[in-house]
């Protein structure tokens, strides 16, 4: 699954691996660009699946003009060895006929790699929030057992809020309806997680809830709560920009409006 683009295999043992889900708003794509170019890391290899939509383009993180032309695939994995940093980029949507498939993949590969920890940054509709998660910050988190053993310490003293269990027939209080892990527009998060869980992976998942639209604001959000806890960089909200944004993100949005209109 995993093909290095270097002579010899990279080494991802005791590395932390952050990776996105395809999820609303792309925000998990989005956060994880400005790791990518903030902090220059190199790209090592690639997924080879047919679980992904096949898509190909130019570097989405040039530094000159030689490398904005090389060809860039679907999912692409780099590396921070000083900070022992594994970053997944998925650029593409999942067959959703192979989902599952997937999910089994990347659990199969973490396990193998032998990363110390997965984050999986993701989102989560903003309209479909239960009453208590209308409170507070939108921001929340999961952690599966195996993390919560080795780091439980460390979330607490964050202050963070786990995502809440919401009934499946919200205002219905008769006591027979069980909670369960719901979110909506998150893609792969809930599966993946649940899988993390049942095969005793050390992973998290970071999510926010958002809207479709202009989602750069969320990606920052998502972005600098997950260095509350890496401290990727020290103290990003000192300076805006200490994120350096792709030149990528020009064409967010498409190009300009062609003055031929008018």
């Amino acid at each position: 699954m995993f093909i290095s683009s270097q002579n010899s295999q990279p080494g991802f043992k005791d590395f932390t691996l952050v990776m996105p889900a395809v999820a609303v708003g792309n925000v998990g794509q989005l956060a994880v660009d400005l790791i990518v170019s903030t902090l220059n890391m190199s790209r090592v290899g690639y997924l080879h699946t047919d679980c992904l939509i096949p898509m190909a383009g130019n570097n989405p993180y040039p530094t000159c003009k030689e490398d904005a032309e090389e060809l860039h695939t679907a999912a692409e994995v780099y590396t921070a060895v000083e900070l022992k940093l594994a970053v997944l980029q998925i650029r593409a949507p999942i067959v959703q006929t192979k989902s599952k498939k997937f999910r089994q993949l990347i659990v199969s590969w973490i396990k193998a790699s032998g990363f110390s920890r997965t984050v999986v940054l993701s989102s989560s509709q903003a309209y479909q929030r239960d009453d208590q998660q209308l409170q507070g910050t939108p921001l929340r988190y999961l952690v599966t057992p195996a993390l919560q053993k080795v780091s439980e310490d460390a979330l607490k003293e964050l202050g963070w809020r786990e995502m809440e269990r919401v009934t499946a027939f919200p205002g219905v209080t008769d006591g027979s309806t069980e909670s369960r892990l719901y979110i909506p527009g998150g893609g792969i998060t809930k599966g993946l997680y649940t899988d993390s869980c049942a095969e005793d992976v050390s992973l998290a998942v970071l999510l926010i809830f958002c809207s479709e639209g202009d989602n750069i604001p969320d990606a920052f959000s998502l972005v600098n709560h997950l260095n509350d806890w890496l401290h990727l960089l020290d103290n990003p909200n000192q300076e805006p920009n200490k994120w350096k944004i792709p030149t990528s993100w020009s064409l967010l949005f498409g190009s300009g409006i062609p003055p031929a209109l008018f």
